[in-house]
């Protein structure tokens, strides 16, 4: 089982003593999608090589996620009803629809086939949605708030170099020093993709906020073809491997976010 601090306990309390459950601990697994895809990955495979011939897990996404990230975990929800196909695995993931956001609840209704009931049953949410449907589908991204500000950093067709000095610019020790590296590397792998592998014209806006860092990165082309591009590892011939953001129409718009009350998206 995968729970927040609360949820773990109160799971914990209901539970028999010996239940044989065990309690993943939260950490750094829900930092990012992509990130999160990988350890559950690895965590599968390590059971399986243990001998496991059925897995069944239990879980949450932090409420963090529930925000302005929630576009591209919505894609994660969409993607992990394949992701796992080659381990033995039977899931359920936990939303309290008390207070999750509705338009999250009408996202996770179109990437779950069934939902649980009360009596145990389970029943067909009746608008899921195949990954390779949904995740094509043009996404506007839900604007983080600094976002609604001025922008501090505007450049057309910068160079990978340029793009990395502009965020190690916009760096005012509101974040860790780490947090600062990996969005500087996920902002030049950006650029680069889209130099790369998009069209013209390629721009950078850069939000400098109290507590975060916030980059989008947008070209003139359609996206990935491939709509798990950025959740699951690359296949052989792909001409590149994790990609950083997400896709929205007319144009590829990616975003990175680093902060120190929310989680990062890219």
């Amino acid at each position: 089982m995968s729970f927040g601090g609360r949820h773990a306990e109160l799971v914990r309390q209901a539970l028999p003593a010996g239940s044989g459950v065990t309690f993943l601990p939260g950490g750094t697994v829900y930092d990012r999608p992509t990130s999160a895809i990988r350890s559950y990955r690895k965590l599968l495979a390590a059971f399986v090589a243990d001998g496991a011939q059925q897995i069944r897990i239990v879980g949450e996404l932090p409420s963090e996620a529930l925000g302005s990230t929630w576009d591209w975990w919505a894609r994660y929800e969409s993607a992990v009803n394949h992701a796992y196909d080659d381990f033995p695995l039977w899931s359920m993931c936990a939303y309290d629809t008390r207070v999750t956001p509705p338009r999250v609840l009408t996202d996770v209704a179109r990437t779950h086939p069934r939902v649980a009931r009360p009596d145990g049953s389970h029943v067909p949410t009746g608008v899921y949605t195949e990954p390779t449907s949904y995740l094509a589908e043009p996404r506007a991204m839900l604007l983080d708030p600094v976002q609604r500000t001025v922008p501090v950093v505007e450049l057309a067709d910068p160079t990978p170099a340029q793009a990395r000095a502009a965020v190690h610019a916009a760096d005012r020790g509101q974040l860790p020093a780490d947090d600062v590296e990996d969005l500087v590397v996920a902002v030049s792998e950006m650029v680069t993709n889209a130099q790369g592998h998009g069209l013209p014209p390629v721009s950078i806006r850069l939000w400098s906020g109290a507590d975060r860092i916030v980059v989008t990165v947008s070209d003139g082309g359609d996206g990935p073809k491939d709509p798990f591009a950025g959740l699951l590892p690359a296949t052989n011939g792909s001409p590149a491997g994790w990609a950083s953001g997400s896709p929205t129409s007319p144009a590829a718009t990616w975003r990175c976010t680093a902060a120190r009350t929310a989680s990062r998206s890219g």
